[in-house]
């Protein structure tokens, strides 16, 4: 049993990091969501941002667009040319895409600055790329509602959850300190 330990530390290592890490994000943003009143930011700082965000390409992108607050659940409308489209819900704020991207980074750490940098650097480009896809999904659920269930359940999270793949393959053959280490 030692000796497989020992065989393995390093993937033992990644798994109890990521785990570790993963697991504190994750409850941190728990109790966040727990203590946000909803009251200045509804229903939450993040989801708010993302909503308002997203509503300011759509009227970029030549739409007339509104952002409502949702009066029966914790979320945000998005109105496109006075047609409701969409409802903007925590799970759409990208927050818990990140944590498992940070997760996964800081368990396959580098050089701390290195870490850091690139923990911030691919949590806002996540960021980013999450509001323009709230913001073309909804111009796309505006302009081929016919295509709602390929265009949330399978185009926008293969872009979300493809990029963080990318993100991740680019540290480990880049900067993880763990992609060089012999096995």
């Amino acid at each position: 049993m030692k000796s497989l330990i020992l065989k393995y530390k390093s993937v033992l290592k990644f798994i109890l990091t990521f785990l570790l890490v993963y697991g504190v994000l994750t409850f941190a943003y728990k109790l966040y969501l727990d203590y946000s009143d909803g009251s200045d930011y509804y229903p939450d700082f993040f989801t708010n941002q993302v909503a308002k965000q997203s509503d300011a390409l759509v009227l970029a992108f030549g739409y007339d667009s509104q952002i409502l607050k949702h009066p029966d659940e914790p979320s945000m409308k998005v109105i496109i040319n006075g047609k409701y489209v969409a409802r903007i819900i925590e799970g759409c704020n990208s927050i818990s895409v990140i944590i498992l991207f940070v997760s996964f980074i800081i368990a396959f750490a580098g050089k701390f600055t290195s870490t850091f940098l690139y923990v911030l650097t691919g949590s806002i480009l996540l960021y980013i790329v999450n509001v323009l896809r709230v913001a073309i999904l909804s111009v796309g659920i505006y302009r081929y509602p016919w295509r709602t269930e390929e265009m949330h359940g399978v185009v926008f999270p293969l872009v979300i959850y493809g990029m963080v793949f990318l993100l991740w393959m680019f540290w480990v053959n880049r900067f993880s300190s763990l992609s060089r280490i012999d096995g």
